[in-house]
C-alpha cells in the first residue's frame, strides 16, 4: 500500500512539473589547474573501480570453486559498487567537460531513485554478508543448510528488493515538492538532502521521514553486523588453531573495513539535521563512499583473499594459453 500511495504520488508529481525546467547541478570542480588534477584523478578512480568490479564479478562467474554463499554474495556487492559509481561519475564528467551543468527532471529523478536504492540495497547486503561469516564460523557444521543456494539467493534478491522500495518512495515524495528560484543544486549529482534546499514548500516532514529510514536503512544492519560479530570474535577466542584464528580475522577484518568506510560516510550524511549541513561537506563525504569506496571493496577482497588471487592467475594462465594456441 505505501508503494502503491508513492508511486500515485510520484505519477501526480510528474504531471505537475514541467520537462523544460531543468535543475543545474554546481559541480565540484572548476577550470582551475589544481581542480583539472583532481578531476583527472576522479577519472583514474572511477576507472580502477569500474575495472575493478567488473573483474569480481566475472571472477566469480568463471570459477567454479568461487561458486560459494560468500563470493556470491561479494559478486553482488561488486555489481552493486559498479552500478552505484555509473550513476554519477559518468553524468558529471560529460557536464564537466561540455560545460553545460544542466539535469532533467527524468534524469534527477532517475539519479535519485538509482542512488537511494543502491545504497539501500548495499547496506542490507552488508548484513547478509556478515550474517554468513558468522554462519560460517559460530556453525561450520550446518552451514550448507542455514546458507544453501536457495537461502542465499533470496537475502541477496530481498537486499534488492528493500533498497528499491526506499528508491521509489523517496523519488516520488522529493519530485511531488515544488521548486523554485535558481534551481542550482549544491552538489555534482542529485542527492535527496541537497535537492531539498530548493524547495518552495515545508520539507520537514519529509525530512524527519529520511530520518526515519536512515535508521532503518543503517542502525538495523549496523545492528545485525555487530551482533554477528561480537559472536565471532568469541567464537575465534576460542580457537584452538593459530592458523583458524589468522584466517577468520582476516575474511572479517577485510568485511569490517569495507562496513567502517561505507556506514560511516552513509551516517555523516543522512543522519544529520539541515541546519548543520555544508554543500562542501556534503559534496567530499559523497566522493569518498559513492567514488572511493566502490574502487576500494574490490581492492581489499582481492588483495587480502588468496582464493581470488587462486583464480586471477588461472584466469591468466588460461588467456597465456589461448594466446599460445592461436
Amino acid at each position: 500500500l505505501l508503494v502503491f500511495n508513492a508511486v500515485n504520488v510520484f505519477i501526480m508529481a510528474w504531471e505537475n512539473q514541467t520537462f523544460n525546467s531543468d535543475f543545474i547541478l554546481l559541480g565540484i570542480f572548476n577550470h582551475s589547474p589544481t581542480h583539472i588534477f583532481l578531476f583527472s584523478l576522479v577519472l583514474g578512480v572511477f576507472t580502477v573501480a569500474f575495472i575493478g568490479n567488473i573483474a569480481m564479478v566475472l571472477l566469480i562467474y568463471l570459477d567454479i570453486q568461487l561458486h560459494t554463499p560468500m563470493y556470491f554474495l561479494l559478486s553482488q556487492l561488486s555489481l552493486m559498487d559498479l552500478m552505484l559509481i555509473c550513476t554519477t561519475v559518468p553524468k558529471m564528467t560529460f557536464n564537466y567537460l561540455s560545460g553545460r551543468k544542466s539535469i532533467s527532471l527524468a534524469g534527477c529523478g532517475a539519479q535519485i531513485f538509482l542512488y537511494v536504492s543502491l545504497l539501500g540495497a548495499e547496506c542490507f547486503l552488508l548484513a547478509t554478508m556478515a550474517y554468513d561469516r558468522y554462519v560460517a564460523i559460530c556453525h561450520p557444521l550446518r552451514y550448507s543448510v542455514l546458507m544453501n543456494q536457495k537461502i542465499c539467493g533470496l537475502m541477496a534478491a530481498s537486499s534488492w528488493i528493500l533498497g528499491s522500495l526506499d528508491g521509489i518512495i523517496e523519488v516520488a515524495v522529493a519530485l511531488s515538492f515544488s521548486y523554485c528560484g535558481a534551481r542550482e543544486i549544491p552538489h555534482f549529482f542529485c542527492d535527496v538532502p541537497a535537492l531539498l534546499t530548493l524547495s518552495c514548500t515545508n520539507t520537514l516532514l519529509f525530512e524527519r521521514m529520511i530520518f526515519i529510514c536512515c535508521v532503518i536503512m543503517l542502525l538495523f544492519p549496523v545492528a545485525v553486523i555487530s551482533a554477528s560479530y561480537a559472536r565471532v570474535i568469541v567464537a575465534v577466542i576460542h580457537m584452538g588453531s593459530g592458523e583458524g584464528c589468522q584466517k577468520a580475522f582476516a575474511t572479517c577484518s577485510s568485511h569490517l573495513t569495507v562496513v567502517g568506510m561505507y556506514y560511516g560516510a552513509a551516517m555523516f550524511i543522512y543522519m544529520r539535521p539541515t541546519s548543520d549541513r555544508s554543500p562542501t561537506q556534503d559534496k567530499i563525504v559523497s566522493v569518498f563512499y559513492t567514488i572511493l569506496t566502490p574502487m576500494l571493496n574490490p581492492l581489499i577482497y582481492s588483495l587480502r583473499n588468496k582464493e581470488v588471487a587462486r583464480a586471477f592467475k588461472k584466469v591468466l594462465e588460461k588467456g597465456k594459453c589461448a594466446e599460445e594456441i592461436a
